[in-house]
């Protein structure tokens, strides 16, 4: 083979070419340009040298007997390298699954329930006070989703989203083994009217929600209602949450001056709702925070206290999506109560859970005791 810089001569047989040549008849072609140079096989054809670019193109569409050669010499190549290609295939598959493993396995944490878990449940808040969409929400679980058990759209933040965009972050929660919640916008479209909430546990289900938490922060509705908006979600074939609570006016972030004059309402009577809604075959109770760690003067930590021993923590999910209040309930609770936590706060609460940081009066004091 024979090649040549650009503004060189080259003779081939009786011709001489340079970079002004412009069309000429030879006995050879090129069939790669590597650096700029010509690389020639021999074959008949024309070409042209390009003045630009230097680079040869043939005019008859031949292909060279020692240009076919060459591609039955590269395949042959490749057939011969084939096993090793599928060895290297392996190894990184072997990786990938690697990949999924804990990093530093080797150190110990915590023992926890593999999803879906019983107990020792997160739900993480999903968009409200930061958008999210399908990436964010994917690299969020790409990283933390084994932790993760519901996500839980809040304020009705889905009736402000394209219908694609809530479609989208269901199917990525579920890609994940994560359930979605609607969060407690019931209590908003109970004030439009049966009918309005008949077509919203429709929408539900059709855009595959999985559960409807069924809330009354604002409102004042007769628990025989409140049973029957469960029986509704069941035979849409739905979970339904119920939301109970001490603070009227709960679940709009007020401050704690506004709902101290609203006032409290008795724990025993929440509990006693709880209870009925138990037995009408919702699995979790959600225990709302404000009145109790939330927007008051101080915290009345004996209503959480009050709810454990009357109903058992199995059944309860508490709203704690701020470090002090879920590090208290891991506290006195221990790794295993179910949490409410904003999204951005997942990886905090979960070290808690571990046992493998936390502040000064639980780092390193938080420890499980399991089978093998």
């Amino acid at each position: 083979m024979v090649g040549f810089e650009r503004g060189a001569a080259l003779s081939l047989g009786s011709a001489a070419f340079t970079e002004n040549n412009c069309a000429t008849r030879i006995q050879k072609v090129p069939i790669k340009n590597i650096e700029g140079k010509l690389v020639f096989t021999e074959a008949h054809s024309d070409f042209v040298v390009q003045r630009a670019t230097n680079l040869c193109k043939p005019v008859a569409q031949l292909k060279s007997r020692a240009l076919v050669q060459q591609e039955s010499n590269g395949m042959e190549r490749r057939a011969r390298h084939q096993p090793n290609q599928i060895s290297r295939g392996v190894k990184r598959s072997e990786r990938k699954l690697a990949a999924s493993e804990r990093a530093f396995s080797f150190l110990e944490i915590n023992a926890r329930q593999n999803k879906p878990r019983s107990v020792g449940l997160t739900e993480i808040r999903g968009p409200y006070y930061s958008p999210m969409g399908r990436r964010y929400l994917k690299d969020l679980l790409e990283t933390m989703g084994e932790y993760v058990d519901s996500l839980k759209f809040a304020g009705g933040s889905f009736t402000l989203m394209p219908r694609k965009g809530v479609c989208e972050l269901i199917e990525t929660a579920h890609s994940f083994d994560v359930k979605v919640s609607t969060g407690g916008f019931i209590e908003r479209v109970l004030t439009q009217g049966k009918n309005a909430v008949e077509r919203y546990i429709a929408e539900c289900v059709e855009l595959e929600f999985d559960t409807i938490e069924i809330s009354s922060g604002f409102i004042t509705i007769p628990t025989e209602d409140w049973l029957r908006l469960i029986k509704a979600v069941q035979a849409a074939g739905l979970t339904p949450k119920p939301e109970v609570g001490v603070q009227f006016g709960a679940g709009g972030a007020s401050d704690a001056e506004v709902l101290e004059r609203e006032g409290i309402s008795s724990p025993q009577g929440a509990i006693a709702r709880a209870k009925r809604f138990l037995d009408a075959g919702a699995p979790l109770i959600m225990i709302e925070s404000e009145g109790i760690t939330e927007s008051v003067k101080s915290w009345r930590t004996e209503i959480p206290m009050q709810f454990a021993e009357a109903i058992g923590l199995e059944h309860l999910m508490f709203e704690a999506a701020d470090p002090e209040v879920f590090s208290w309930y891991i506290k006195n609770f221990g790794p295993e109560v179910n949490l409410f936590v904003d999204h951005s706060q997942i990886v905090q609460l979960e070290a808690l859970r571990r046992g493998i940081w936390g502040t000064i009066d639980l780092w390193g004091r938080v420890v499980t005791f399991k089978d093998d």
